[in-house]
């Protein structure tokens, strides 16, 4: 029987290539390929077969070949990188048995794919729905290889690039970037690896917003994850569902996923992609809480300051949260206190207040609190979600030397003096500082933007509520 055997030889490893590939590659007369892949199997070869090498876009050439040579009764095996079936030979040597009418078996024999091999090396990004765009367009009309990337894009699949880049294609990644930037968050993971299972293997884990197309060239595969990738311990993990898995009866666990895929929605539809990442977390927090995207416009931050608060938490130095009111308290995750070993207090309840407010009839109970807490907690993080005067006496006691706070969380809400107190706080420059601009504010942006404080070390990852 005239037969010819397509083979893909896997991405470039030995330890890559099937044991049925290398059998038939041993038991081959003639191999017919792309001159370069003959270094991946010269060990499995024949003495005496003969190698029929051709070079770059000669796939015609060479099936005709396998044909002609097939037909004299010679036991053929057409070679292909990965999978001979992706983007290989298996397809034009199919055709061209119809055209030639042609009395020679086809066998296909499958390899592992570039795509396969490559995220393998990055972890687990292609855990759901996937598909594969090639950005040559020497056989595809770009204007259709750009509707498929639109569609890859809307339909949150999980995406390999082939054929990325090339001397002469060198803009079609970045149209990618933009196409994918229009419907994906900046913060999408992305993989991309260089000459995967070879010796010269490079891998480089980033984002969407941060990929670089100039260091990806014709030998990388390029993947991007969907909205519920995520990098962890330098791996690129994609989870099977969009939900949990039905063995998982966490009530706080369901919680994240919910808020991870709100956080997500909220990155897509900014109207900037390129905050710094503090401010950024700030600012999905504050919109989760709202469902107001004008905090777009209304949340300020100093430069770095959610990053510096942090960071006094990390090293030891902050160990206090003082707020105006109990409802800003209540607000603060529990479990991230604990986990960091925080306290937040609310001097409202203290017994003291009563007779320091007797002893000076002209403040509020909240500034009476402030005081306290100023004497006990000088270098506290305050937070303010309800009162300006409460926020105001903690610019005096500032200004006269009582108090040096680790940071300012600044939004009480209101119409009274709740600009002002605003205004007063920022010539403070010393301290970092978060406001809401204008009249807008409340107890709960006060409590979310403590809770995007305490848990900054989730944000590059984009996995927020881990201690709902």
């Amino acid at each position: 029987m005239k037969k010819i055997i397509i083979a893909g030889i896997g991405p470039g490893s030995a330890a890559d290539i099937t044991p049925a590939v290398t059998e038939a590659v041993r038991e081959a007369q003639v191999v017919v390929g792309y001159k370069y892949y003959f270094q991946f199997i010269s060990d499995y070869l024949q003495a005496d077969c003969e190698c029929i090498d051709t070079g770059m876009k000669h796939e015609q050439q060479r099936a005709e070949q396998a044909f002609a040579l097939a037909e004299e009764g010679r036991t053929v095996v057409v070679i292909s990188s990965g999978d001979a079936g992706i983007y290989g030979m298996a397809p034009l040597v199919y055709e061209m048995k119809m055209q030639r009418h042609a009395d020679v078996e086809i066998v296909v024999l499958p390899g592992i794919s570039a795509f396969q091999k490559a995220a393998s090396l990055l972890g687990a990004p292609i855990g759901h729905d996937l598909c594969i765009i090639s950005l040559s367009d020497l056989m595809t009309p770009w204007e259709r290889i750009e509707r498929r990337i639109k569609a890859a894009a809307i339909g949150d699949f999980v995406t390999a690039v082939y054929n990325p880049k090339s001397q002469g294609r060198y803009w079609q990644l970045y149209r990618l970037q933009e196409l994918f930037l229009q419907e994906r968050s900046a913060s999408t993971p992305v993989g991309f690896v260089r000459q995967a299972g070879r010796p010269e293997q490079q891998l480089t884990l980033t984002t969407l917003g941060r990929l670089n197309p100039e260091e990806v060239d014709m030998f990388t595969v390029v993947l991007i994850g969907n909205s519920q990738t995520y990098i962890a311990e330098g791996k690129m993990i994609t989870p099977r569902g969009y939900q949990l898995s039905n063995d998982t009866t966490s009530k706080e666990a369901v919680g994240q996923q919910i808020m991870m895929e709100s956080f997500r929605t909220i990155d897509s539809e900014l109207h900037r992609q390129d905050y710094p990442l503090d401010h950024k977390w700030a600012l999905l927090h504050a919109i989760h809480t709202t469902a107001d995207f004008e905090m777009e416009q209304l949340l300020y931050s100093d430069e770095h300051a959610v990053e510096t608060i942090y960071n006094k938490v990390k090293d030891g130095t902050l160990k206090t949260i003082v707020t105006d009111v109990t409802m800003v308290t209540s607000g603060i995750r529990k479990a991230a206190l604990t986990r960091l070993g925080i306290e937040a207090k609310c001097y409202l309840s203290d017994p003291r207040i009563a007779e320091m407010t007797a002893q000076h009839p002209g403040i509020t109970r909240t500034q009476a609190g402030i005081r306290l807490a100023v004497e006990e907690h000088p270098d506290a993080l305050f937070a303010f979600g309800n009162a300006p005067t409460a926020l105001m006496e903690l610019c005096e006691l500032i200004r006269k030397g009582k108090a040096q706070p680790s940071g300012i969380i600044a939004a009480p809400v209101g119409f009274v003096h709740v600009k002002e107190s605003k205004h007063m706080v920022k010539p403070f420059r010393n301290i970092p500082k978060l406001i809401v601009e204008g009249r807008k504010g409340g107890s709960n942006l006060a409590a979310t933007l403590c809770n995007a404080i305490l848990t900054f070390d989730d944000a590059e990852q984009l996995r927020p509520g881990r201690d709902l």
